[in-house]
């Protein structure tokens, strides 16, 4: 029987083939965590008495939360990992000095490839499936038995193919196709299921596209999101070992038979597209853009960054956009780039300042924001356009407060305008 792509990376690691609903236990290839969850983990596994990690090397902790520390709380949480990191020499670990959102750092580091079995305490390691890596979030308690034994258990997921034919249209990106995916299929339409992108429509976008397409795989539900590595993969990770020397291994390269068995079948034209904004409470509320600007929603803040779009391509986005523009009197606009070494690069070719002079704040690179951590906490009844993935009650600060969810240009233009606009007019 033919097998998608998620069974044969599972079939790899247990060296047998498995199929959907197996129970399996398989070695983890990359395990993650941040100095939120890992301090959990650090204490699920003093609780087993553990006294060294199975696969050192094989793990990684960034410090992206809540670092530089924003209260004392938060300090002495970071210390921690930071103390754990010092008693095992680990070699994976990203603090201030070179520090990155986990989703946006690790590929940029070369620590996953195509293949892999990866897992994180964070929900969004989901966006790794864009390397064609299993790539799911865990509990800090299953990441503690992870780091003990180098393992862990899964059920294999059924596969849900989503096929996108087409040429996405002007400012249309791969956080407009999840969103229409996720409007399409609801929250939890993809529960416990892996969401397999394909079609012609996945050759036309960058692989910066591709992390924000499979980054809110879960918001359907879903276990992971998956894309089947190709010509434009393959290049990136050319590109990332010829940068760093190296990969942390070499990629593995799967893809699904013609005839794997599927419990759904999605087709988007991506070319019948427009930019989506997601309404408040869900990110499956999505609407059009041109039905979006009649409700002339007025915005206090414009929000880009986070492990869904605060990369490169965001930034060159935005800065085409706001160049000899001006933020909106009204607005403020907070710019995160997902690492360091996408805020040099955006440096070094102008971006920065340009949206410096337009009025933007350039944050570090933190998760804060977007889970109402820090660094642009919204008020009461304030409205927010965001590049962030989630918009429930409260998600970036007050529980009167709104956020809306929608790709960088439209972020960026509605910064200028001062309400939620059409970056194609």
């Amino acid at each position: 029987m033919g097998q998608t792509i998620t069974e044969k990376i599972f079939s790899d690691h247990c060296n047998e083939s498995v199929y959907a609903d197996d129970i399996i236990q398989i070695d983890i290839d990359m395990i993650i965590g941040n100095d939120i969850t890992t301090p959990l983990s650090i204490k699920a596994f003093r609780n087993a008495g553990a006294k060294s990690l199975a696969r050192p090397d094989n793990f990684c902790i960034v410090m992206d939360h809540f670092i530089p520390a924003k209260d004392i709380a938060s300090a002495n949480q970071a210390r921690i990992s930071r103390d754990f990191v010092k008693e095992f020499g680990l070699k994976n670990y990203f603090d201030e000095r070179d520090m990155g959102i986990e989703h946006a750092l690790l590929p940029e580091k070369g620590l996953v490839v195509s293949g892999d079995v990866i897992i994180g305490a964070d929900s969004h390691t989901c966006t790794h499936g864009a390397l064609g890596a299993f790539s799911t979030g865990m509990g800090s308690t299953d990441l503690a038995y992870a780091m003990i034994t180098g393992k862990n258990w899964f059920k294999v997921p059924r596969s849900i193919k989503v096929e996108f034919t087409g040429e996405p249209t002007e400012h249309v990106y791969g956080k407009d196709l999840i969103l229409e995916v996720i409007r399409q299929i609801g929250v939890d339409g993809a529960l416990y299921q892996s969401l397999e992108f394909c079609g012609e429509g996945i050759s036309y976008l960058s692989m910066d596209d591709r992390f924000s397409l499979c980054n809110m795989a879960v918001e359907a539900g879903a276990k992971n999101g998956i894309i089947a590595a190709d010509t434009i993969t393959k290049n990136f990770l050319n590109h990332i070992c010829k940068t760093n020397g190296k990969l942390r291994s070499e990629p593995k390269y799967h893809y699904s038979d013609e005839d794997a068995k599927y419990s759904k079948i999605l087709k988007i034209d991506a070319n019948k597209l427009e930019p989506l904004v997601a309404y408040p409470f869900l990110p499956s509320n999505g609407k059009k853009i041109t039905e979006v600007v009649k409700d002339e929603l007025k915005i206090d803040q414009a929000f880009i960054g986070s492990c869904t779009n605060g990369r490169l391509s965001d930034l060159k986005i935005a800065s085409e956009i706001l160049q000899g523009n001006k933020v909106h009197p009204d607005v403020r606009l907070i710019i995160t780039p997902g690492t360091q070494k996408i805020y040099k690069q955006a440096h070094e070719l102008g971006y920065i300042d340009i949206l410096l002079e337009a009025g933007a704040l350039i944050s570090n690179p933190t998760c804060g924001a977007c889970l109402g951590g820090y660094m642009g906490i919204l008020g009461d009844n304030e409205r927010c356009i965001s590049t962030t993935n989630r918009n429930f009650v409260g998600r970036m600060g007050a529980r009167t407060s709104e956020v809306y969810l929608a790709n960088s240009a439209v972020v960026a233009i509605s910064a200028i305008k001062g309400k939620i606009s059409d970056p194609r007019k």
